[in-house]
């Protein structure tokens, strides 16, 4: 049976360009690929039970924005708040993907990891630079989320980054996005100037997004999925992901909770929630450290791979999976 949840080949690989200037060079891993478990035997409801698999279960969609010393809101990070937040999720077996995989359902997971999607909006230079060396520079995003990978092999160094206009501080959008799209990371559109789509006139929608999809374009890579700026959607919603010159697959929202499997009968890739990446201060119980909490639980209801990509292994106790995934479905 073909597999419903394989990771895509990836964007082909792109010579590296001359790119920002930055710290001293610093090597960078070469990239790897995606971690894949070894060929499972067929997954029976005896073996999905032991494993406790329950790919019904829900789905942390975490995002960021800054990963800066000093933060001046709650959607900053410390690099070292960040660090920690991805140490905590290689330690409790989550397995990045990217949004693109999601909405797709191409969760190809070793028995008993969980999905998590690492969502970083508005392009900002502390989550990516390059140094003149071409690598990834000291204290972004991107080199602590490597470097992070480095030492755990299940954890792959893969995230989703939703940009505007001269994205991570840069004149020119081509050579991060190249880098990036050679590494695995999934580019993402977030329109050209940040637009509240909710207040735009159809119009201004529509060219909201199609600016900013034709500069991703530009570069070689096609956007599959949107952030919506402010999380707002347009008046006429399915003017986020369809329009004219654009098609998208999947549009995220902001703050909430978990996303829905894309298995379930409630997941709406036009409206996927997200988490804020958060551990204290005002409003932290909408954070991600509350929402991990929640999900480690044993009532957490977290989506666990059973290991086998042409199964939707999940508890007999749980809603029927929705119709995208019915024929696949192994209740145990």
């Amino acid at each position: 049976m073909r597999s419903l949840f394989r990771f895509g080949a990836g964007f082909a690989a792109v010579a590296a360009v001359t790119a920002c200037g930055g710290p001293a060079p610093v090597e960078t891993p070469a990239p790897r690929p995606a971690p894949v478990a070894a060929t499972p035997s067929r997954v029976t409801p005896a073996s999905a039970r032991q494993i406790g698999a329950d790919e019904l279960g829900r789905v942390p969609v975490l995002m960021y924005h800054r990963i800066v010393e000093r933060p001046r809101s709650v959607y900053d990070r410390t690099p070292a708040d960040f660090t920690a937040e991805l140490e905590r999720l290689a330690a409790e077996d989550y397995v990045p993907v990217t949004t693109a995989d999601l909405v797709s359902r191409r969760l190809d997971l070793p028995a008993g990891a969980h999905p998590v999607v690492l969502t970083f909006d508005d392009g900002d230079p502390s989550v990516f630079a390059l140094t003149p060396q071409g690598q990834p520079a000291p204290g972004t995003a991107v080199r602590i989320l490597m470097d992070v990978a480095a030492a755990h092999p299940r954890f792959r160094p893969v995230a989703s980054l939703y940009v505007n206009e001269h994205p991570f501080g840069t004149p020119d959008d081509g050579p991060a996005l190249r880098w990036l799209a050679a590494h695995g990371f999934e580019i993402g559109n977030h329109t050209r100037h940040h637009t509240n789509l909710r207040t735009a006139s159809e119009s201004e929608v529509t060219a909201a997004i199609t600016e900013e999809d034709a500069a991703i374009r530009a570069t070689g890579y096609q956007p599959r999925t949107l952030a919506l700026p402010y999380g707002t959607h347009p008046r006429r919603a399915e003017s986020a992901l369809r329009g004219p010159g654009y098609s998208y697959e999947g549009a995220l929202l902001v703050g909430a909770g978990p996303a829905p499997s894309p298995c379930s009968d409630g997941f709406d890739p036009g409206a996927i929630p997200r988490i804020r990446s958060q551990s204290s201060g005002k409003e932290a119980e909408y954070g991600s450290s509350h929402w991990l909490d929640v999900l480690a639980a044993p009532d957490g209801h977290r989506y666990t791979s059973d290991g086998d990509p042409s199964t939707v292994a999940y508890p007999r106790s749980a809603a029927a999976p929705g119709p995208a995934c019915a024929s696949v479905g192994l209740a145990y």
